[in-house]
This record gives structure tokens, C-alpha cells and sequence, in this order.
């Protein structure tokens, strides 16, 4: 396998090869065959695929989140978007400050595991790093909790009128990052609602709260390295050290290395690992 191919082949999969999807069928099972996505591309993490590059059908000239508002590409693509969540068959997951992580449906509870509350009926207290959860936070959660989805004009309504719009970004911000809440719809005059998640997909976040830590890195691992074919260490570690410490994802590969579920491969000077269950790397890849 050549850099070339492996190129070739994630382009293939990303659907940056010309083969835009367009429909709400394309986008679900573009989603499923990567099992994750970023929504905008993110330059920290290049050895990712994007829900707007599957959109564009090209990896090139895709706009940042700076720039997403004025592409054309982003409303039709934020559109397929939406309409994943409304029917679950996406979630979505407040994974960096640039852009949010869509997620199959299948593969959300391993997401909950790691960062999701393993008591997810009760009010939020704990925040994934230790700290405690703002007092805005919890108002807004019993908000929500008390009335269903609301849109943020609406929040403001009921949690106070003067708290600014800074203030409720952060609050949902703060839930949204330990999965106590979703985005589940968006309207033009509304902007995005939020539900509690618990209540949202209830199955989704108990199938979660059951997986063990371990099981969840190892299955996530497995999947991340089907979308991208193949990928060193470092290019693991950097997107999984936003949900999980380096020492936890480094246990999961060697582990797995030493299981024989995942193997090494050489491509041009650099140690790559895949799963090998999948179509073998090391097939030479045509276009």
C-alpha cells in the first residue's frame, strides 16, 4: 500500500471523490459507514471526514467554522444535518470550540460511556473534568426538564430575561458537554431546541450508562481506524485525547495490537495500524 492508495481510499470513503451525497438516504449511510464525523473540518485534526466535505464531494476549499456561515454548501448540508437527529439516526456531540461531532445512531452509547453521566435522570452536579456544574446550568437543565424542548429565546424567557446570550451559550455549552442535553431540531426564527437526552433516547443513554470504559475505547478505536483505513499513534491519540486521557487510549491499543484485532502496517517511512477484519490495507488500492 502506497501513501497514494491510502489517500485514494479515504477519499473514497469520505465521499470527497466526486460522489456527493445529496439525499437523506446518502447521508445516513454515509454515516454509518464512517460511524463519525466532524460537521466543518478542523486543521488540528486532518485525518478526520467531514459532514460538509461528503456534502461538497471534494475535500477542497471547504470552509472553517469562521467561514461556514458564508459558503452556500453549509444551510443544505446543516439541513441533511437536522434531519438525521430528528429522526435519530444521528447525535450530535459538543466535541471541540470549531465544530461539533456527528455520530451514528449505533454508535452513540460508546460516545455516552465516556463522557455521558452514568446517572443521566438525575440533575447535573459534576462536570466531566471534576468541576462543579454553574448554577445557570442547573436552572436551565430543570427548564428544559420541566417543559420540553425550548429554543434558546424561549430559556431566556423562563430563566431570566437580563442573563445575557454569552452566559446561556455557556450554560448549554456546559450540558451539552456531559451529554445532559441534545440538539434535537433547528428553525430559522427559533435557531436550535434542546431536549434533555435522557428523555430524548432513552434506550440510546441506558445502553450507554451500561458499557464499561474499556469496551467503549476499544470499540470506538476499531471503528475510527475503519474510516480512516489506516493511521499512526499520534493521529489516534489526537482525536481521542479530546474524550479520553492519552494513558487510557494507549492502553486500548496495546491491548488490541496484542490481541492480533488490530495489526501494523509501513506505509512509506510511517508505522501505520489498522484493523485487519477489514478489506486488508495492504491490497494495493485502485481509484
Amino acid at each position: 500500500m502506497t501513501e497514494q492508495d491510502l489517500q485514494q481510499e479515504r477519499a473514497r470513503r469520505w465521499r470527497v471523490d466526486g460522489n456527493p451525497i445529496r439525499t437523506i438516504e446518502d447521508a445516513r449511510s454515509f454515516l454509518r459507514g464512517v460511524g463519525f464525523c466532524l460537521m466543518l473540518p478542523v486543521r488540528s485534526l486532518p485525518v478526520m471526514p467531514t459532514f460538509i466535505g461528503a456534502y461538497a464531494g471534494s475535500a477542497e476549499g471547504l470552509p472553517d467554522a469562521k467561514h461556514a456561515f458564508a459558503d452556500p454548501r453549509t444551510s443544505p448540508a446543516t439541513e441533511l444535518m437536522v434531519r438525521l437527529l430528528r429522526e435519530r439516526s444521528a447525535y450530535e456531540i459538543n466535541f471541540l470550540p470549531e465544530t461539533s461531532l456527528l455520530v451514528s445512531a449505533s454508535l452513540f452509547p460508546f460516545f455516552y460511556t465516556l463522557v455521558g453521566d452514568r446517572n443521566p435522570n438525575a440533575a447535573p452536579r459534576i462536570k466531566a473534568q471534576g468541576a462543579t456544574v454553574s448554577p445557570l446550568s442547573v436552572r436551565v437543565f430543570e427548564a428544559i426538564e420541566n417543559r420540553g424542548a425550548l429554543s434558546k429565546g424561549q430559556l431566556r424567557e423562563l430563566v431570566g430575561r437580563e442573563m445575557t446570550t454569552a452566559a446561556l451559550d455557556r450554560a448549554l455549552n456546559e450540558l451539552w458537554s456531559i451529554l445532559k442535553i441534545t440538539r434535537v431540531n433547528y428553525t430559522e426564527s427559533e435557531g436550535a431546541y434542546w431536549d434533555l437526552l435522557y428523555r430524548w433516547s432513552p434506550e440510546t443513554v441506558k445502553e450507554g450508562a451500561q458499557l464499561s470504559l474499556p469496551e467503549a475505547i476499544s470499540g470506538l478505536l476499531g471503528k475510527y481506524l475503519e474510516s480512516v483505513v489506516a493511521a499512526d499513534q499520534e493521529e489516534i491519540e489526537q482525536f481521542f485525547l479530546n474524550l479520553v486521557s492519552r494513558t487510557k487510549i494507549r492502553e486500548a491499543i496495546n491491548a488490541l495490537l496484542a490481541g492480533r484485532q488490530l495489526k501494523l502496517i509501513t506505509v512509506g517511512a510511517k508505522s501505520l495500524i489498522y484493523v485487519p477484519t477489514q478489506a486488508d490495507p495492504r491490497r494495493r488500492v485502485h481509484g
